[in-house]
């Protein structure tokens, strides 16, 4: 095992950044001895030799002046020991940072300006000005597992047009600033892409970029090319879903795939199949990327949340996403769990919805199944003014940092105003990686309060009771109700699962009222008056008969 000595020399009494970077040390396998603040250089050089050290860093925060002096008798006494291929790292202030660079006795400089990537890269023998696209795992469980502790970040980015992403992409990619850009793709692209003859001019850049060919996505792919050469996915598309995966996968190495059950069809008006038809085609698209090893997401509950569905509902959603993935081959499965949808909800019963959605779903893991954790502020919960949303997506992040995360999606700031441009993705990426940092350092147990757990519970009992009610719907031919297009339809349309948003649906009900009591949003009656799942689901199949 390597060993590495660090500490504050001279007079300089701080040590945090000292103590970041021995755990950080620790994490890539590295045995560390900490010799405190104000260390003279004669004890650390002499530690160094007693410790057999391989790297030696050294730290100082105070004046530049005095630190270029200290620094520079410090190298002449230490040149000794770095002809013997000991190596020599320094972390302090830019300005500190800048005249020990300048001395070119360190082997690598660090100011506190540098992604935590570049320091675990470097702790495991890649010189930062050296890095290549191998020192970056390029598949997303490879990545997640490189990155451990810390979350891998992703984030959506698409402008109108393809040049403007272009040059995003690689501004994003250079600063290091995630690890997954989620390719946010215009609608008649997700909608149209092989139907040119259906495509309208004037739709053309809507809801993100217009990419019309598969070079336009291998331009994209190789825009990312730089930098910490992050991980692309796009949407599965409303059509065509098989053609597409094919070319994501031949054209810009698709991260994961992202498909939803029961939307983007005809019930959210976001494509041409129906409800039942849109179902059968996702299944499929779930088996195509499994049996290629490629992780898949089921963007799903979320879809409930945003249209004001209670919680239970929420929570059964995640299951069956779940549920279906691993039916249909699915060995890498992506839990996306958005917290703060609906608008309203509490901390503490969001946790305890989430929390829920993971304990409903851990007995499906196993050898062949693996339940990889993301979470995301929610769309609609973000403030307009530009300094209460940067609050918000900071105090969300660390929120969710409770369920020990292994991607963050952040929502960008300027969620609720405009698409985030690639600064607006890189100054995101700050708040959350600063987020990130304060939770990995000892966050209270917010999961252990006795509220989310009782909530839990209560979650747990009601999704068992909805579940119930949906495998009821199934004929006596069928063997499987939870992956059967017929009956998860029926589960729609029959108003088991329902929102106060889908009122004038084609397919939903959109009776179903709820209202956000004691931070939890929950159904109520006619009156108002929060009830029950098993008492919603008897006035249901009373009203049915």
């Amino acid at each position: 095992m390597k060993t590495l000595v660090a500490g504050a020399i001279g007079e300089c009494v701080h040590v945090a950044g000292v103590i970041n970077f021995l755990r950080l040390a620790e994490q890539s396998g590295w045995r560390t001895v900490f010799l405190g603040p104000a260390v003279s250089p004669d004890a650390l050089l002499e530690a160094a030799r007693k410790e057999d050290a391989t790297l030696v860093g050294v730290s100082y925060r105070l004046t530049p002046e005095t630190g270029e002096r200290l620094l520079g008798e410090f190298a002449e006494a230490a040149d000794e020991l770095r002809q013997k291929g000991v190596k020599f790292v320094f972390g302090g202030t830019p300005p500190v940072s800048e005249r020990a660079d300048a001395i070119g006795f360190f082997d690598a400089v660090f100011d506190g300006n540098q992604p935590v990537e570049d320091i675990l890269n470097y702790l495991r023998g890649q010189k930062p000005s050296s890095a290549h696209e191998e020192d970056y795992p390029q598949k997303t469980i490879d990545r997640i597992l490189w990155k451990k502790p810390y979350p891998i970040l992703r984030h959506h980015f698409g402008q109108p047009t393809m040049e403007a992403t272009l040059e995003g992409i690689q501004k994003i990619s250079e600063a290091k600033a995630l690890d997954v850009i989620s390719l946010g793709i215009d609608q008649d692209a997700q909608e149209n892409f092989f139907h040119p003859e259906r495509q309208n001019p004037r739709r053309k850049g809507a809801g993100g970029v217009p990419v019309r060919s598969s070079e336009d996505y291998k331009a994209l792919y190789q825009a990312s090319r730089r930098g910490n050469f992050p991980l692309l996915r796009s949407y599965s598309g409303t059509d065509d879903f098989i053609a597409l995966a094919e070319m994501y996968h031949e054209t810009i190495n698709i991260a994961w795939c992202a498909i939803p059950i029961f939307w983007f069809n005809q019930m959210d008006g976001r494509g041409p199949w129906g409800l039942e038809e849109s179902i059968r085609k996702h299944q499929e698209v779930m088996a195509w990327y499994g049996e290629r090893g490629v992780p898949v997401e089921l963007n799903e509950p979320h879809h409930w949340g945003m249209r004001d569905a209670p919680d239970v509902i929420f929570v059964v959603s995640a299951y069956l996403s779940a549920y279906n993935a691993k039916a249909f081959g699915v060995r890498d499965y992506i839990a996306q769990m958005m917290f703060t949808s609906p608008p309203g909800t509490s901390d503490a019963m969001d946790l305890a919805k989430i929390q829920a959605c993971l304990e409903i779903t851990e007995p499906l893991s196993d050898d062949n199944f693996h339940i990889w954790r993301q979470t995301r502020t929610g769309l609609l919960s973000y403030p307009l003014d530009e300094d209460a949303a940067r609050a918000h997506l900071s105090a969300s992040i660390y929120l969710q940092m409770a369920v020990k995360p292994n991607i963050v999606h952040i929502v960008g700031h300027t969620e609720a105003h405009h698409a985030a441009t690639a600064d607006d993705v890189i100054a995101a990426s700050k708040m959350a990686r600063q987020a990130i940092e304060n939770a990995l350092k000892g966050q209270p147990d917010m999961l252990s309060d006795p509220r989310v757990q009782a909530r839990v519970k209560t979650l747990l009992d009601e999704a068992s009771v909805t579940l119930s009610a949906i495998r009821g719907l199934a004929s006596k031919a069928v063997i499987d109700p939870f992956i059967d297009p017929a009956t998860l339809t029926r589960a729609v349309t029959s108003g088991i699962l329902d929102a106060p948003h889908l009122k004038n649906n084609p397919f939903a009900r959109g009776q179903i009222k709820t209202r956000i009591v004691g931070g939890v949003c929950q159904a109520v009656n006619a009156e108002g008056i929060p009830f029950s799942e098993e008492q919603r689901l008897l006035i249901l199949l009373k009203e049915d008969r």
